[in-house]
């Protein structure tokens, strides 16, 4: 149940004295403070503190309106609305079992002094942990549908932070971060260095992608982004090397428009994240609380699980996704010719649902089932796929009944190789065909240029086109998970079944690429999860020798895969190892099958970008808790305090440490695993390995523990 404090203050200025009196308006919340204004030139400005600590200088807002004047000058303020909300919502899932909405809003109205006048209203809305604001266009005569043709939101920083980055790429999210001053920033040599992406749109070198993390030189935390992106285009970042200041840069459609907008109607928040420590960035949910509730009404057949899938054999050469070698590659009878090597056989699949059934997984994912895998990428052609058309070799009505009677969920793939606009035509036939044999999720695909032709990943048209596939799937009762997508911005509490995307770099560039340096899942958590979870495809535990490629191995150890499950939350986590390669680490792979995916509670227990993270959940329903924690290249000693857990309660934690002489390069598999008695009191010593981390489980104790001592 929704519990609600509202008060709402409004405070009317006549438009005529404040035309002259440009004195500022401010809120706040404990040491976040908002100040707005206009300049003489009747722009509209805010500045941003932290305590006594400045932090966003005065900067401009405004819109740019196609051949016209725009909104961003020659204003007047006609009123001000204030209100106060703190509230408690609940999740259908996530990190925690309820959350706190607790924020000062208030409300400029501008009016402009000459031509059409025109009517603009910001919101701010102003929380202990940052400000979110967006743009309002109330209903009005003289401004009905227009285009945007840019924005002139700025985000005056204050300092030279250092920066976690990557470029600000119209259709990828996907390249490795960058660590940098701001005025370092220059994102040429890592766009021309990056072949191991397929599809890359970066015109502008000094382009960074949000969320953008920053740490300030005297210790303060900053992560800006935005919340609620629906009808409008994915805000970038242009970064000013010498006046550190970042201005908002929106990816255009195939025209070179920005947005197209009707009044009434805004645009998505703009938000600023602002700690004095490094958890408390990661423990915000300030993105989340600017998203609407839920639109779903029912949500009882939204369910988080875990999975395996018929992927990693794939992404390792062992398998394909393709039937037959070409799309010409026909007998004489027209059919394809097999290849021998198609991983989505019926046989192959029975034994991944054999696996998940005998160890608690709850679905397996399969790749590479349907025509239209031997043309699917480079080609940018618009009818590649069809999405209800299994290949000669993949039963799919014996599977579905095979898997039923397992008590496991198939989970569908649908890759779109781009094709947007195909996906559309033919998605109520591919939710209604897998409403036929029972599968409850689908991971959906876009590699590859877009069609429309001329659009973007992180286009306007695009980005409306992912709202509609998780609103459609949804009719169906149908979870998604949209791979190369536009990276997220809480639209899962608007949307829950959409539960997770990918729109960042994960476990698979292991396997094609250069690999994912060891820095890099300490460094995730404070960019790309800021807005949502994620598809990472964690859990592979044979690190080394996976494949015939050179130099291909996991930046990390066997451990460190483990941890990941706690570090990278997704309620939709995937086992990504092969079955064979579990079997051979079957004690390690205890803590993949105990993990929780949905979670009450969530502490980050220690954390600093690029070097560390501790995370401690608990498991939805339950008293048990688990603490993933992972280091980068260098190793890592560190004490925590379970003082969370139940006062008065032994638990029994089962601990999975890398091994005394365990590094990610040398000797990345070894580990060892002890269980011990603990209880509020203890603290434990962690000892990760370069490269490594520590995954921990920790159930409550039985009456009987025999052998098992106290943790010293």
């Amino acid at each position: 149940m929704k519990k609600a404090f509202t008060c709402f203050f409004t405070l009317l200025l006549f438009a005529g004295a404040m035309a002259q009196d440009n004195r500022s308006i401010s809120a706040s919340m404990d040491k976040v403070k908002l100040n707005f204004m206009l300049d003489a030139a009747g722009r509209p400005q805010y500045a941003v503190y932290y305590g006594q600590t400045q932090i966003i200088k005065p900067s401009r807002l405004g819109i740019k309106i196609l051949d016209d004047t725009g909104l961003d000058s020659n204003f007047a303020i006609t009123g001000t609305e204030r209100k106060s909300v703190d509230e408690q919502w609940t999740p259908v899932w996530g990190e925690v079992k309820t959350i706190r909405n607790h924020y000062e809003q208030v409300t400029i109205h501008l009016r402009q002094q000459t031509g059409p006048k025109r009517l603009l209203d910001i919101v701010f809305r102003i929380f202990d942990d940052g400000v979110g604001f967006r743009y309002e266009f109330p209903k009005q005569n003289s401004l009905k549908y227009f285009i945007v043709s840019d924005e002139v939101t700025e985000f005056a920083l204050t300092s030279d932070n250092k920066t976690f980055w990557i470029p600000g790429d119209y259709d990828t999210n996907e390249y490795p971060y960058s660590i940098t001053k701001i005025s370092e920033i220059d994102n040429r040599s890592m766009v021309a260095g990056s072949d191991d992406i397929a599809v890359k749109t970066c015109p502008d070198p000094h382009a960074v992608q949000t969320p953008l993390m920053m740490k300030t030189p005297d210790g303060l935390y900053i992560n800006i982004h935005e919340a609620a992106l629906v009808n409008y285009t994915a805000m970038q970042l242009h970064v000013d090397n010498s006046t550190y200041k970042l201005t908002a840069a929106l990816v255009p459609d195939a025209l070179g428009n920005k947005a197209y907008v009707s009044a009434p109607g805004h645009t998505p928040w703009r938000t600023i994240i602002v700690a004095d420590n490094a958890p408390a960035i990661l423990e915000s949910k300030m993105i989340l609380n600017l998203n609407d509730p839920s639109k779903i009404e029912n949500t009882s057949w939204i369910k988080p699980m875990k999975f395996v899938g018929v992927w990693w054999e794939m992404q390792t050469g062992k398998s394909t996704w393709n039937y037959a070698n070409r799309a010409d590659t026909v007998g004489a009878d027209g059919k394809l010719i097999p290849n021998t090597t198609h991983g989505a056989n019926t046989a192959n699949v029975e034994r991944y649902i054999d696996f998940a059934s005998k160890n608690g997984i709850g679905g397996v994912l399969v790749e590479g089932w349907n025509y239209g895998w031997e043309e699917w990428f480079g080609n940018w052609k618009e009818h590649v796929f069809s999405f209800v058309t299994p290949y000669p070799d993949f039963d799919v009505d014996a599977i579905s009944k095979y898997a039923a009677a397992k008590g496991v969920k198939m989970i569908m793939h649908n890759e779109t190789s781009g094709s947007a606009t195909d996906y559309e035509r033919q998605m109520d036939t591919a939710f209604r065909f897998m409403n036929k044999y029972g599968y409850t999720s689908v991971k959906t695909g876009y590699v590859g240029k877009i069609i429309p032709r001329g659009e973007h990943h992180d286009g306007e048209w695009m980005i409306n086109h992912y709202v509609r596939a998780a609103e459609k799937a949804a009719q169906y009762h149908i979870m998604i998970d949209e791979h190369e997508p536009v990276r997220p911005t809480g639209l899962q509490r608007t949307y829950p079944n959409w539960m997770a995307c990918e729109a960042g770099r994960g476990n698979e560039y292991n396997a094609f690429g250069h690999g994912d340096m060891p820095n890099h899942e300490t460094i995730m958590p404070f960019t790309r999860f800021m807005g949502g979870p994620m598809d990472f495809t964690p859990g592979i535990l044979k690190v080394t020798d996976y494949t015939t490629l050179p130099d291909k191995r996991v930046h990390t150890t066997l451990v460190k895969q483990l941890a990941l499950y706690v570090v990278l939350y997704s309620p939709l986590q995937m086992a990504a190892d092969l079955p064979e390669n579990y079997e051979k680490y079957m004690d390690a792979f205890q803590f993949i099958k105990d993990v929780g995916v949905d979670w009450d509670d969530t502490k980050v227990l220690e954390a600093e970008p690029g070097e560390y993270i501790t995370t401690a959940r608990k498991q939805k329903g339950t008293d048990n808790w688990f603490i993933g924690a992972v280091t980068n290249a260098n190793g890592r000693n560190s004490n925590v305090q379970l003082n969370f857990l139940d006062k008065g309660t032994k638990y029994v934690a089962t601990i999975y440490a890398d091994g005394d002489n365990a590094d990610w390069k040398a000797n990345p598999e070894a580990y060892k695993i002890n269980t011990y008695l603990v209880d509020a009191n203890t603290k434990l010593n962690l000892k990760l390995a370069p490269g490594g981390g520590e995954a921990i489980s920790i159930k409550p104790a039985p009456a009987e523990t025999k052998g098992i001592k106290f943790y010293k």
